[in-house]
């Protein structure tokens, strides 16, 4: 008889590790013959890099043989630049699902907590365990948004991070400016409070906190963004967090030496100066979001309002037949549980067909 090697090693690893769930990526679009199929699984921008950012990305290749800049010093100063904000409050990650982790690593011991909403990113529970820390989970209200009330409830002497999401992954919403003022005011001032706007290019709600705004006038907030959504670098993995100097300067040590590839860099400084071309996608995706919602509104369909990139369908034990049914019309669409399922604005064909699937399914 064989021993599984997974579980059989004398090797002696954290117990958190072997109690932890692996996070599961949007599965891929399989060929299928005489079908075209879409990825609408992981919140890609379906928008291949610019020729501008390309041609940076070839240019800098001619030097992969060498280290990249382990400061990430002129990615830094042209976000410095971008946002108007001092550079030595810019902190790098590959992704910012990374700079989270580094974030969580730098302010908590085991045993600290790590205050979120959910259902919200996969990758919160995962990385405040790997941290050692003990994840506390508050459930969103009917319309799929955070309780910010509960969340400040939830908060003892033991917790380090509060997450908050906006617009929220996968449900779509994003938090308010004045919700969360008044939230934040209840915070204990050592308590980091993240604002992760990993969709924020694609926010069109004029009640939306506006996160750079807050982050000024509150040393204990920083806002996390990534290059990998509106900018379409998701495989080259870049992210940042803005903090005040202290909490950078923190989250900066706790980062992997080297980490953020020169190609990234690069690439993500030629995105910033191509923002315009960029943001002409990121409309156009907007447009895309608001007509298959129209669309969706008119078959009867009760949604949350998204902000983001992506439609959530919370269809609970449905969940799974409305995914197959996707399938089965050639969109790869992504199941959380018995809560819903997300599907990304794609192509406009594949949105068009998303609709049609939505139709024969039936509102709900």
């Amino acid at each position: 008889m064989t021993s599984d090697p997974e579980t059989s090693s004398p090797v002696r690893l954290r117990e958190v590790i072997s109690a932890m769930p692996d996070y599961q990526p949007g599965k891929a679009a399989a060929a299928r013959p005489g079908v075209r199929t879409y990825k609408l699984s992981s919140n890609e921008n379906p928008y291949g890099p610019l020729p501008s950012v390309l041609a940076a990305i070839a240019d800098g290749a001619r030097s992969i043989n060498r280290y990249p800049d382990m400061a990430v010093v002129a990615l830094r100063e042209r976000i410095s630049q971008a946002l108007d904000v001092p550079v030595e409050c810019i902190a790098t990650g590959t992704g910012s699902v990374a700079v989270l982790a580094q974030i969580v690593q730098a302010a908590c011991d085991a045993g600290d907590e790590v205050v979120f909403a959910w259902r919200s990113f996969e990758a919160y529970p995962l990385v405040t365990q790997v941290a050692g820390a003990k994840a506390v989970m508050i459930g969103l209200d009917a319309d799929d948004r955070h309780r910010l009330d509960a969340m400040a409830a939830a908060i003892t002497p033991r917790t380090r991070v509060v997450l908050v999401c906006t617009p929220n992954n996968p449900t779509g919403p994003c938090v308010h400016g004045d919700e969360l003022e008044a939230f934040l005011d209840t915070v204990p001032n050592d308590v980091i409070v993240v604002l992760d706007e990993a969709y924020v290019e694609f926010v069109r709600d004029p009640e939306a906190v506006r996160g750079l705004e807050v982050w000024r006038d509150r040393p204990n907030v920083v806002v996390l963004r990534t290059f990998s959504k509106a900018y379409g670098l998701a495989g080259l993995r870049v992210g940042y967090a803005v903090a005040h100097p202290p909490v950078a300067s923190a989250v900066r040590k706790t980062a992997a030496p080297f980490g953020v590839n020169s190609l990234a860099q690069v690439a993500a400084i030629a995105s910033l100066d191509a923002f315009d071309e960029l943001s002409e996608r990121v409309d156009s995706l907007v447009a895309e979001r608001d007509r298959v919602v129209g669309a969706l509104t008119d078959q009867g369909w009760k949604l949350a309002r998204s902000d983001a990139n992506f439609i959530w369908f919370g269809l609970r034990a449905e969940s799974t037949a409305f995914a197959e049914a996707c399938e089965a019309a050639g969109l790869i669409v992504r199941v959380l549980g018995e809560d819903g399922v997300r599907v990304t604005i794609g192509e406009a064909a594949a949105n068009s067909r998303l609709i049609e699937v939505a139709e024969a399914f039936g509102a709900r």
